[in-house]
């Protein structure tokens, strides 16, 4: 078997075969057990009807993505299960039944090709808007088919009449103008990185074979991705590029006039970003330049071409503090939005560059134990106007139109899809093992704050994600309506508290990101929330990573566990599709110092017959190319050799996300909470 490490002595790596017959036997006959235990029940039946008809109602926001005068949305409902891609104009959208203008219907092209496509976005030429590169997928993987579509004929392109065309691979594709692009993908040996990404970027011009483009840049093997870009602003027109040489740190290139790439001094782990005349850079380390040193988490702007020409005089146009961070910021046509985060609730403000500098107000008003955020920004063609989300874990959400300086309207609101009558939400901090206070939300009725009660706790704590309150109708009808309480946690790995409340758990300090979750666990318990018998908890990707540590390292403090598309084989991670990608975040477990850290927690090593482990349910999916489904196949085995209680569910399509239409969306959250309703309220499990 390829990239197998021979040093490595793991009786499941037949289960690394994604494909393989006796795999894909396993996951079968583990499906089984798992669908007759907890899907086939009259209660699971109900609750995943009530969530698919959440998902394919036509109650819910279409929500849009703005390109000048036309919105766009990707649309799926019980007629349209694979999916609608549309368009409507700005006014129509504001009625209360818009007329869409239908481009593609991906059910009836599935059918017709007899291919398994799942939508994966669309490039749309600008400002002509006349043509769109498609990505498809089949199945949900990450890597995409590329083809280009005609939005006047309403027709894909073929290649042999002109029309751009990638296989199936993990691509990264932009346009330049109508007649050529940027493109980086498969060209054949060595040219992606060790993650699976493009290590070069090429320009293709329209008319010539994939083979004859002119590369512009490569990268290195050990490098993330390469990628090429074209920034169409008039009179500020740029050609540039990104060198990944990890997960968090970037090298970026502007092309000059003479053909050369001038590589911008700025730090590479920060977030460059450019509108006109301005520059503008988010840090997530201190920069020392001279006798200044801006801040970690801080926003600096100064005048681009006063940088090029060796500048280095930036205002400061935000700074962090202990409860203060940036979630977020774009640009109008005259002004700079501004999302923050004070103790993980959000504040809106306006930036104005001027002669005298920079003037911050107030955008707009927030309501508490929510998140409001700022999109469909487009300075070139949309003015100073935006649009504004604003929801609560349970409050729908409602989607506003606006201007800077002008009036709000309200365009859609969601209904509420649960009983929410009575549920309140609250924050609470608890002390982790070195002292740091860590935020959670706890979502529950306040007729059962007297005794303890059923509770799921999520946590993700990586890669700077931050989580904010936001509805969700699943949670509420599978657990808040059966009188469980939620809890959301912002443990340290995530961005709540800026990029310091990441950076201060990479690689050797990973252990604090488990400490937080646990700490919350405990404390969940002290305020008499819960008790550990009735204390479950839910995380995916990475957040399957932090439950497989909470199995092994602290089972006493939980009544049962879910696991999706998880990593857990820490000893292997870097050698699985897109792993390699993550040693920035992780460690790299062939270094014998890194393997020390992360040896003492990767969930698969440790792993112990003679300790009881909660009940366990692990989940994944075939067609998931980013995580390995191997992780949550090895790890069910081991467990199950071992005499453990574990449950295994493997979906065939899904990707990265677990599924690939509404259906199957709606029951993998009907089984999650229908496994907690049975291990945490009953207790048979």
């Amino acid at each position: 078997m390829s990239g197998v490490d021979e040093r490595v002595t793991d009786p499941y790596l037949w289960l690394e075969e994604v494909t393989g017959e006796a795999a894909m036997d396993f996951a079968r006959a583990h499906n089984e057990v798992v669908v007759e235990r907890f899907a086939s029940t009259d209660r699971f039946t109900e609750l995943q009807r009530r969530i698919l008809d959440m998902l394919d109602t036509d109650t819910k926001i279409a929500y849009p993505g703005r390109r000048g005068s036309w919105l766009y949305n990707y649309w799926r409902d019980a007629e349209h299960p694979r999916g609608l891609w549309r368009r409507t104009t700005f006014a129509e959208y504001a009625t209360d039944n818009p007329d869409w203008d239908v481009l593609i219907d991906l059910d009836a092209l599935a059918s017709d090709e007899d291919e398994n496509w799942v939508w994966g976005g669309a490039g749309v030429l600008r400002p002509s808007q006349s043509r769109a590169l498609i990505s498809l997928s089949r199945g949900g993987a990450d890597a995409k088919v590329v083809r280009e579509f005609d939005l006047e004929t309403r027709k894909f392109i073929a290649p042999e009449d002109g029309g751009f065309f990638l296989p199936e691979a993990k691509s990264q594709i932009s346009w330049i103008d109508i007649d050529s692009v940027y493109v980086g993908t498969d060209f054949g040996p060595d040219s992606l990185t060790d993650s699976g990404y493009p290590r070069i970027a090429k320009r293709w011009q329209r008319g010539t074979a994939l083979s004859e483009a002119a590369t512009v840049f490569e990268g290195e093997s050990g490098d993330v991705a390469v990628s090429a870009g074209y920034d169409r602003t008039p009179g500020y027109e740029r050609h540039y590029l990104g060198r990944a040489t990890d997960f968090f740190n970037e090298e970026v290139y502007l092309l000059e006039s003479d053909g050369t790439w001038r590589h911008l001094e700025t730090p590479s782990d920060a977030s460059e970003s450019w509108y006109k005349d301005w520059l503008l850079i988010r840090l997530k380390s201190p920069w020392a330049i001279e006798s200044t040193t801006y801040p970690a988490g801080a926003l600096i702007a100064m005048n681009f071409e006063e940088f090029l020409a060796g500048g280095r005089d930036f205002e400061v146009i935000f700074e962090p503090d202990a409860h203060t961070s940036l979630h977020g910021y774009g640009w109008t046509e005259n002004h700079l939005l501004l999302v923050t985060l004070e103790d993980v609730q959000t504040k809106l403000y306006v930036l104005t560059p001027g002669v005298d500098g920079w003037r911050k107000e107030s955008l707009a008003d927030t309501p508490p134990m929510s998140t409001t955020g700022v999109m469909n920004l487009d300075p070139l063609e949309g003015g100073d106007e935006f649009m504004l989300t604003t929801s609560g874990f349970i409050t729908p959400t409602t989607l506003l139109a606006s201007s800077v300086g002008g009036s709000t309207t309200r365009l859609k609101k969601e209904p509420g899809f649960f009983d929410s009558d009575g549920v309140e939400t609250e924050q609470f901090f608890a002390r982790s093992d070195d002292g740091t206070m860590v935020p959670y939300f706890v979502i529950r009725h306040r007729d059962h704050k007297d005794s303890p009660q059923p509770t799921v706790m999520s946590g993700y704590g990586g890669f700077e994600v931050s989580r904010t309150p936001a509805y969700s109708g699943a949670s509420g009808m599978g657990w808040l309506e059966r009188g469980g309480t939620w809890v959301m946690t912002n443990i340290r790995g995530g961005g709540e508290y800026g990029p310091e409340w990441h950076t201060s758990v990479q690689k050797a300090n990973r252990h604090k990101v488990y400490e937080d979750f646990s700490s919350i666990a405990r404390d969940l318990v002290t305020r008499g929330i819960t008790t550990p018998e009735q204390l479950g908890a839910v995380g995916g990707s990475n957040g399957g990573l932090l439950m497989g540590v909470m199995l092994t390292r602290y089972p006493e403090l939980f009544g049962s566990i879910v696991c999706q598309v998880p990593l857990l084989d820490m000893k292997r991670y870097h050698l699985l599709l897109a792993g390699a990608s993550w040693m920035a975040e992780y460690g790299d477990p062939d270094n014998p110092e890194e393997w020390e850290f992360l040896g003492k927690y990767s969930p698969y090593q440790n792993v112990r017959a003679d300790k009881p482990y909660p009940p366990i349910l692990l989940t994944t999916s075939t067609r998931d190319d980013r995580v390995h489904p191997g992780h949550a196949r090895k790890m069910a085995a081991l467990l199950e050799e071992l005499g453990h209680k574990v449950w295994y569910h493997e979906n065939i399509e899904g990707g990265h996300g677990g599924a690939a239409d509404n259906k199957q969306s709606a029951f993998q959250a009907a089984l999650i909470y229908e496994f907690f309703t049975q291990t945490l309220v009953e207790k048979n499990g």
